[in-house]
C-alpha cells in the first residue's frame, strides 16, 4: 500500500515533478532547451503550484518517488508572478501565445469553489506503480465527502485515460498560435 504524506518545498518532490514533466509537450514548448527547461521549470511549478505548500496541500508518496500539488478551493496560482515569470524569459512569439492560453484556462475554469490538481507526476522510472494514482485518490476522496468539485489541466494527451479512470472528463480545450493543446478537465463528486 502506498503511503501518501504532505510534502514541504524543502523535500525533493520539486525534483520528482521536474522529472515527470521533462517530456511534457507544453513545458517543453515554454522551455525548449534542457538549460532553459531545467533553470526555468521550478519558477513555473511554485507560481503556479506553490499555493498547495502554503495550505498543506502538497502530497508526496513515502520514498519520494511521485508527488502532487493541489489547490484546495479559494486557493489558486500566482497569476501575477507567473506572468511576471512568462515576461522575463519566454520569446515574444512564445509569451504572445502563453498569455492567450493563460486567459483561456482563467476563462474555463470552474467558477464555484474546487480543487484543482495543478501538477502532478512521479520520477520516470517510477512510473506504472500506481504512485500517480495514490496521489490523486487522497484529494479525490475528500471531494467525494465534501461535495466538492475537481479540476485540472492535462497538458500531455497522454495523460487524458489516467485522469478519465479517476473520474476526469474534458470540458473543453485551450490552445493559442503554435502552443500544443491543454484539456480543461471537470470531476464532479461523487
Amino acid at each position: 500500500m502506498t503511503t501518501v504524506e504532505t510534502a514541504a518545498p524543502e523535500d525533493t518532490i520539486l525534483d520528482v515533478l521536474t522529472l515527470g514533466f521533462v517530456a511534457d509537450p507544453i513545458m517543453r514548448w515554454l522551455y525548449p532547451g534542457s538549460d532553459t527547461y531545467l533553470k526555468h521549470f521550478r519558477t513555473l511549478l511554485m507560481r503556479f503550484g506553490g499555493a498547495a505548500f502554503d495550505h498543506q496541500a502538497a502530497f508526496k508518496v513515502r520514498g519520494e518517488n511521485a508527488a502532487a500539488l493541489w489547490l484546495p478551493p479559494n486557493a489558486h496560482p500566482d497569476e501575477a508572478g507567473l506572468v511576471a515569470h512568462f515576461e522575463a524569459v519566454l520569446p515574444p512569439r512564445v509569451l504572445e501565445d502563453a498569455l492567450v492560453v493563460l486567459e483561456k484556462i482563467d476563462a474555463i475554469s470552474p467558477r464555484e469553489p474546487f480543487w484543482h490538481l495543478a501538477f502532478v507526476a512521479s520520477d520516470p522510472l517510477a512510473q506504472g506503480r500506481g504512485y500517480g494514482s495514490s496521489l490523486v485518490n487522497h484529494v479525490l476522496t475528500r471531494c467525494d465527502a465534501d461535495r466538492t468539485v475537481a479540476y485540472l489541466e492535462n497538458t500531455n494527451p497522454a495523460n487524458t485515460p489516467f485522469y478519465r479512470k479517476h473520474g476526469f472528463e474534458v470540458i473543453g480545450e485551450m490552445q493559442a498560435g503554435k502552443s500544443p493543446p491543454i484539456a480543461a478537465m471537470r470531476r464532479e463528486p461523487r
